[in-house]
């Protein structure tokens, strides 16, 4: 056999992807195969092209180089390289569209050349400038770590609380530069500015009769806690509630600020920066939601497959990434083991839950009437005896506080026996507990109005009860001051004085009983009502107390802190995991219903209920919406026939037709846009092919 080498035994693939029989390759042929092969690879043709540009450096391989490229014949290098289309080049994706991009440049004009390469500097900035902001992010860091630690289904409350601080801190800024600010200004001649009170007209003397309750002379230190703690006294006087703004019009070098119309506007103005705000981050959420619906398979996948950062270096960070998957990937299997225990029922058990389900939900609406009653009889008593003692004072507060921890508490223990999955069983909960707190709040104001709006002789001349109600939209101020300082003391109450010393006790005592209690988990739903509860306070007591944002903004920053040290300190993580896509959507559906429920008294009191006619704006007008014909009457004739035939009837009814039509019309496209997507994944589900068809065509 001469002229053969020794025999270089390699396995050949055949056409249908099987390894065939051993073959035997000359000297020449052994000498180059390595050679061929180590050419296929992409990082030695991105070697070849980068030597065959500019600077290109001599051969690192030496003889194997070229004795590669005399097997394989002559390469493409320079021009004939750069000629080759982008997807023959082995580059990444990177840098072939970078290279397509500057070879079409060329073609292009001067001017679009400018546009091309501004837009692609100015993107690069916005990108630098976000990039910049996320760093500047509120607690980022924390909630990182939140996130790492204990999942995302945590991690989403603190991100849900992050952004009520912010959206009470906007709030704070349009009533304090819209309201609070013009009135300070004014009244103590700051830029030259003064203002104008008219006196109200055609109105009982009686009506106009309002002595505020504050402190004269030597007081006790106790009497100012007092009035810290109800918002009387000093308070009352000051701009923190709806009494202190008097005045008709403030004057500024000339320019005339309608107060009673900026005054309206503005909290027109916040309750629709609340609404947009949350749709907004709701939209975001529901896509996420929708997205896990509608393909399990592609969540694992994601998670799996492409769910790590592998930009992550620091091995703290990688930790906290690796803790938020594994909480992600236990939420999945947990839904998944009660899809199959549910799918798995009989009939039998069927009849059972549903029985179960129905005598449960009569314990739920009977504690809910409960609470109901109580509230309404402690309110009526409280408003009776309003100049007794603190106690007395705090009485509706108290009463609704302890409605709003007994009722979840019960609602929390009946879930058990449900046998819901974890997702919906936090939905329910949340559902339940949120018209306890709600309701508990509409309660109150209904027995607040029923008092000022009465029906007897007492309230004709001025249409409301002047007598125990002088300036009335201080008072609802006022409750729901009362409201939000009560709440804050009890969630730090209840961290101080509950949870730490349950967490000594588990920690430091091994009796069995203490062990098998535990530390008390960190409900999800529990302390997101608390906050949705608050910030519906705070939306309905704005238009009465305009500062109240403030106190609002200051008390979720500081609850922020104490639910994180009550977290790692004193809590432990839900025994069921929970998913934060679903989640964050549903804590911000629950939050648009209290902003819904807000709006309904707030509703009420600017358009129906007589505005007092000692204190306020609005004193001057029937009603607190009563500026807004008077001011269209101001306007030029042209201007009040355009806005008088845009509220007339003939413009409403053909204005409702036109949105019902281009909302049915997005439905359609949304549905069609369904039905494709659905169409597209049968196709790809259809698609097969043999992986080891690549290897040999």
């Amino acid at each position: 056999m001469s002229g053969f080498g020794v025999a270089v035994e390699l396995p050949a693939w055949r056409g249908d992807g099987r390894s065939g029989e051993r073959m035997f390759f000359p000297e020449e042929a052994h000498a180059a195969a390595p050679a061929d092969f180590l050419q296929e690879l992409p990082s030695y043709r991105s070697v070849l092209r980068r030597r065959a540009g500019p600077g290109g450096g001599h051969d690192p391989q030496g003889s194997l180089g070229a004795r590669a490229g005399e097997a394989r014949g002559p390469q493409p290098e320079g021009a004939e390289l750069a000629a080759l289309p982008p997807r023959e080049h082995a580059l990444s994706i990177a840098e072939k569209r970078r290279d397509y991009q500057q070879a079409n440049i060329k073609y292009l004009s001067g001017w679009n050349q400018w546009k091309r390469t501004s837009s692609k500097s100015w993107r690069k900035v916005l990108k630098d400038i976000k990039e910049s902001l996320s760093y500047l992010q509120l607690w980022r860091h924390d909630i990182h770590s939140i996130e790492g630690k204990f999942g995302t289904g945590i991690q989403s409350y603190f991100s849900f609380l992050r952004f009520l601080v912010l959206l009470n801190f906007l709030i704070f800024i349009l009533m304090f530069g819209f309201v609070t600010f013009p009135t300070v200004i004014s009244k103590y001649g700051i830029f030259n500015s003064s203002f104008a009170k008219i006196s109200p007209k055609n109105t009982d003397s009686l009506c106009t009769v309002y002595t505020p309750s504050g402190n004269k002379g030597l007081v006790y230190f106790y009497t100012y806690l007092k009035d810290l703690l109800t918002g009387t006294g000093f308070l009352e006087t000051t701009s923190l509630f709806y009494g202190y703004y008097e005045i008709d019009a403030a004057l500024l070098r000339g320019v005339r600020y309608n107060f009673p119309l900026a005054y309206l506007l503005t909290t027109f103005a916040y309750l629709a920066l609340s609404l947009v705000w949350i749709i907004k981050r709701s939209v975001s959420g529901f896509k996420q939601s929708l997205v896990h619906d509608e393909d399990q398979f592609q969540s694992y996948c994601n998670k799996v497959f492409a769910g790590w950062d592998f930009c992550i270096t620091d091995l703290n960070a990688a930790r906290l990434k690796h803790r938020s998957l594994q909480y992600e990937l236990q939420t999945d299997l947990e839904e998944e083991r009660i899809k199959r225990k549910i799918a798995d029922r009989t009939m039998k058990e069927k009849l059972r839950i549903y029985s179960l389900r129905i005598f449960l939900n009569i314990i739920v609406l009977a504690v809910l009437l409960g609470c109901f009653y109580s509230i309404y009889k402690a309110t009526a008593f409280s408003q009776e005896k309003s100049n007794t003692n603190l106690l007395v004072q705090y009485l509706p507060s108290m009463v609704i506080t302890l409605a709003n921890f007994v009722a979840p508490q019960i609602f929390s223990i009946l879930i058990r026996f449900e046998d819901y999955s974890p997702a919906f069983e936090i939905k329910l909960t949340l559902l339940r507990c949120v018209f306890v707190r709600l309701a508990n709040i509409g309660v109150l104001l209904f027995s607040l109005w029923s008092q000022i709006h009465c029906a007897n002789d007492n309230c004709k001349a001025c249409g409301y009860n002047y007598e125990l109600y002088p300036c009335w939209e201080s008072a609802v101020g006022q409750e729901m001051y009362k409201l939000l300082i009560f709440d804050f003391m009890i969630i730090l109450a209840v961290t101080l004085f509950m949870d730490f010393p349950r967490m000594l006790l588990v920690t430091h005592c091994s009796w069995k009983l203490v062990q098998w209690c535990g530390l008390q988990e960190f409900g999800i739903s529990d302390n997101v009502l608390e906050i949705i509860y608050g910030q519906t306070i705070c939306w309905i007591g704005t238009f009465f107390s305009p500062l109240l944002p403030a106190i609002a903004t200051i008390k979720y920053f500081i609850i922020f802190y104490v639910k994180k040290i009550s977290l790692i300190h004193t809590r432990k993580p839900p025994g069921r995991p929970i998913r934060a896509s679903s989640s964050n959507f549903f804590f911000l559906v629950v939050l648009l219903i209290g902003l819904v429920l807000a709006f309904i008294p707030l509703g009420i009191s600017i358009a129906h209920i007589p505005s007092s006619k000692a204190c306020g704006p609005f004193r001057n007008f029937n009603t607190s919406w009563a500026v807004v014909p008077h001011t269209i009457l101001e306007f030029p004739t042209g201007l009040q026939m355009v806005l008088n035939g845009i509220a007339s009837e003939a413009f409403a009814v053909p204005f409702f037709m036109v949105v019902c039509l281009i909302m049915f019309y997005f439905i359609a496209l949304a549905g069609a846009h369904k039905r494709v997507v659905e169409q597209l994944r049968e196709q790809l589900v259809m698609v097969r092919f043999d992986p080891l068809s690549f290897l040999c065509p």
